[in-house]
């Protein structure tokens, strides 16, 4: 068995995607080069950049060839970001797979704590963590001391059997992680099917993990290994300032119950979670509000008052 496909030390594919990131990709990419665990490999996703992030990307890819990657889609076209990752899965070697997005960064231990724990665990195909919010990037004195990390609702080390994950996610008794604190396993991504293409931003997340939680034992850890940047220009940021988040979510919502159906799972309690939520969006004097203030979206669950 070579070097870099050991039992204990599994190559890692950390698959990053970016659009015009150029003020942060390089910080990005230097957390990865820094993680303490050394079996990794970094594919770097262009998803049609114009500001300069191409030729950082390249450059890091140039510097060293044997561990990153440049690629991008046909005619340097805009995909989204379900088909940008999917092209980084397809292209990875990796018997675990990582995820960080351009403007967010690896704590130094990301990958060698969550591939330890996630090879203690061979029975489960997913682990996630806690995030931290990041305001003090900016070296702002209004945003010392704004920084905070996601809340762990379930117990640490638990293993979450299918469909129960989801359902705490739909019925929001647990927080939706964040992409850079989870860490799994190829084979269970290959099995679900990687990403949905035709969501190619807000809620791609969540139908990942509606997958993987329907699929597989999904491990619990309260430590956290990633930061989530804070800034107006996030694709979340930009959703609540359109006004779109409660409009991706509905869709999100008719997916997953196409989803259901398709594994023979219409009428289950998943499906009955589902529906519940669909009839709340369908009557106008109910009234869907995220828990997180208008700074960020450190909850990412939804509650809903009964209006007049």
């Amino acid at each position: 068995m070579s070097e870099r496909h050991t039992r204990s030390q599994p190559l890692v594919s950390v698959i990053t995607i970016f659009l015009d990131a150029a003020p942060f990709l390089r910080e990005s990419i230097e957390s990865v080069r820094s993680q303490t665990y050394s079996n990794w490999e970094l594919l770097l996703i262009d998803d049609g950049s114009s500001d300069g992030s191409t030729e950082i990307a390249q450059h890091y890819a140039a510097l060293d060839p044997k561990r990153i990657r440049y690629l991008e889609h046909p005619g340097h076209e805009n995909r989204g970001m379900s088909a940008s990752r999917n092209l980084g899965i397809a292209n990875g070697s990796g018997e675990m797979i990582a995820f960080l997005d351009a403007d967010d960064v690896f704590l130094s231990d990301k990958l060698d704590q969550q591939v330890e724990q996630l090879v203690g665990h061979p029975e489960v195909g997913m682990i996630y963590g806690t995030t931290e919010y990041w305001f003090s990037w900016t070296g702002r004195d209004e945003d010392r001391g704004r920084d905070r990390r996601s809340a762990c609702d379930l117990k640490q080390g638990s293993v979450i059997q299918p469909p129960l994950l989801l359902r705490l996610f739909l019925q929001s008794k647990a927080t939706v992680p964040c992409m850079g604190s989870i860490l799994v396993r190829r084979e269970v991504v290959e099995r679900v099917g990687g990403f949905e293409d035709q969501f190619k931003g807000m809620f791609e997340d969540q139908v990942f993990y509606s997958k993987v939680g329907l699929e597989t034992p999904v491990l619990i850890s309260c430590q956290c290994h990633d930061r989530y940047r804070q800034h107006p220009g996030s694709c979340f940021s930009q959703a609540k300032q359109a006004g779109s988040v409660l409009t991706a979510r509905r869709r999100y919502l008719e997916w997953l119950m196409s989803y259901l159906k398709s594994r023979q799972e219409g009428t289950g309690p998943v499906s009955r979670d589902v529906s519940r939520d669909l009839w709340l969006c369908d009557h106008p004097w109910l009234c869907l509000l995220y828990t997180s203030d208008s700074a960020d979206d450190s909850k990412r669950g939804l509650i809903w008052v009964v209006g007049g």
